[in-house]
């Protein structure tokens, strides 16, 4: 235990401390969690409330694996334990992590990067422009993390991994000698403050359209939630590499007049905004967009200059992301132009994302993880650009999630595509059944009809095999919603399941060649 932080001198690093009961001191701390099967000897747990569980009801069963203190929001006496009674744990679970590992994103550069749609992608955009760049550079997302050569897989599903593994992970960057880090941030990691302490020094933020309403209860809260990554900006502190303080807005958004009226704030008074746009004039803008051979060219115009951009991405709305990182790193950082450029020509995308999958069909066939109602209006408005014939969507609905989005991308797949095939997306512990029902009536209530252009199969595999098959020479069949994800949930059961897989597995049967088994889901033989 040599070597260890003390209790003491962690604490000091806390607000919000409301009392302390059995406090002593030269009490060693060997790590800090809030997940009660992680406590080890000498560990810090921090009882967070909030979902389904209450971490207090924890506090006998940490105490027995050795932990060397508590802390929570409720009054606790006679534990035999240091107790820490704070305002907010989660911040407090944030600020004992960052002091823990000696605060490592005060020795470098962070990015931070939120959005509705398109932050994973404009965090890889940034990355290997900083790459480009000669810059030793590490990446946090929702995908994996990034340490050198080393990729670190951060969960099953899609948000900021917890305050103590993302201070864990810029610990083990100082390490390496890392001097910027692209962080995304989802609305989820901001709220629960596990992006606190990280020192962020540039904040991008792509969009903020209709998602996440189930947790946030309103989209005025969903934004707030957002917005609190400019906050952070202001919290930073000096370092010695500099700090940007500077924020890059997408002009095209509808968040964009309430973001730039949140820089009225007093407390904001230094952020640098910068802005990006498809459509207007903005600080940095795309013009004359082509795409072709699997390939999009355009005219980037900063400052009077233009700079032509090549890249393997598709779509408009990926000529805003690319806008993005370009204003984070050039504007923010000062790097050469044509070092991003040439970190843009060779980023060849984020698995998942609108990733072609060939298997030698005379059709083409996408995975892509749109899953909110602005992704998948962006995503067949694309696969219309690349289609010579029709276009066949297959998508679901998360269960338990933002009810009101399962209409909108219904109704906006039976407008923009020939065919929709609703199936199963992480029901959870809903009934599929009463989800595709909600799906099903909006996207008859704009012209859908089934068993023409609406077709309702549970099975998810199934559906895509009913897409494949259907397929004529010249067709874009495109599955959204799960993208890189590697497992579904029925009930409280994660299954094995990989769209990339299903899709292969489909081509495969119907070109009557050798490919993968189609992954078992728990709704085969339901259709």
């Amino acid at each position: 235990m040599d070597n260890l932080p003390l209790l003491s001198n962690l604490l000091h690093n806390v607000s919000g401390i409301i009392a302390c009961q059995e406090l002593t001191d030269q009490i060693p701390v060997a790590g800090v969690t809030l997940d009660s099967r992680q406590v080890n000897e000498g560990f810090i747990f921090v009882a967070v409330t909030g979902g389904q569980r209450d971490g207090h009801d924890f506090i006998p069963a940490v105490i027995q694996r050795g932990a060397a203190a508590i802390v929570g929001t409720l009054p606790k006496s006679n534990l035999g334990k240091p107790y820490i009674q704070v305002e907010d744990s989660r911040l407090a679970l944030a600020q004992l992590a960052a002091a823990f590992h000696d605060f490592p994103a005060r020795k470098m550069q962070i990015i931070g990067v939120t959005g509705t749609d398109g932050k994973t992608t404009t965090c890889n955009l940034i990355y290997h422009m900083l790459k480009a760049a000669g810059i030793h550079t590490g990446l946090i997302s929702t995908v994996n993390a990034v340490i050198g050569e080393e990729f670190i897989d951060t969960g099953f599903h899609v948000t900021t991994p917890e305050s103590p593994m993302v201070q864990d992970l810029l610990a083990r960057m100082v390490t390496r000698n890392l001097t910027h880090v692209v962080l995304e941030a989802t609305s989820h990691g901001l709220d629960q403050k596990r992006v606190a302490c990280c020192e962020i020094d540039i904040a991008v933020i792509t969009n903020i359209t209709h998602e996440h309403l189930d947790y946030h209860g309103s989209y005025e809260n969903y934004f707030a939630s957002k917005a609190r990554l400019v906050y952070e900006l202001t919290k930073t502190q000096v370092k010695p590499m500099g700090n940007p303080r500077l924020c890059v807005f997408n002009k095209d958004d509808i968040s964009y007049p309430r973001l730039l009226n949140t820089l009225q704030d007093k407390t904001l008074k230094d952020i640098k905004p910068i802005t990006y746009s498809l459509s207007t004039s903005a600080d940095l803008m795309a013009k004359n967009i082509v795409s072709k051979d699997g390939e999009m060219h355009f005219d980037l115009t900063m400052q009077s200059e233009n700079w032509p951009v090549q890249t393997s991405l598709i779509g408009e709305y990926n000529a805003a992301n690319i806008l993005a990182a370009f204003g984070a790193v050039v504007c923010g950082f000062g790097i050469s132009p044509l070092d991003a450029l040439s970190g843009i020509k060779n980023f060849m995308g984020v698995p998942g994302r609108m990733q072609k999958i060939e298997e030698g069909q005379d059709f083409t066939a996408i995975v892509d993880f749109a899953h909110t109602p602005n992704a998948l209006k962006v995503s067949l408005e694309t696969a219309r650009q690349l289609s010579a014939g029709r276009v066949i969507a297959i998508f679901g609905s998360a269960g338990l999630r933002d009810r009101i989005k399962r209409r909108l991308m219904a109704e906006t797949s039976i407008n923009l595509a020939d065919i929709t095939i609703l199936t199963a997306e992480d029901p959870r512990t809903e009934l599929l059944e009463d989800i595709l029902a909600e799906m099903k009536k909006a996207a008859q209530g704009v012209g859908g009809v089934e068993g023409k252009n609406l077709f309702i199969v549970p099975d998810r595999g199934e559906a895509i095999r009913l897409g494949v098959n259907m397929a004529n020479t010249g067709d874009l069949i495109i599955a959204c919603g799960k993208g890189h994800e590697q497992s579904m949930c029925f009930g409280e059961v994660e299954y094995a399941w990989d769209d990339r897989i299903a899709m292969q597995a489909a081509l495969a049967e119907r070109l009557g060649k050798s490919g993968p088994k189609m992954p078992y889901l728990p709704t085969q033989g339901r259709n």
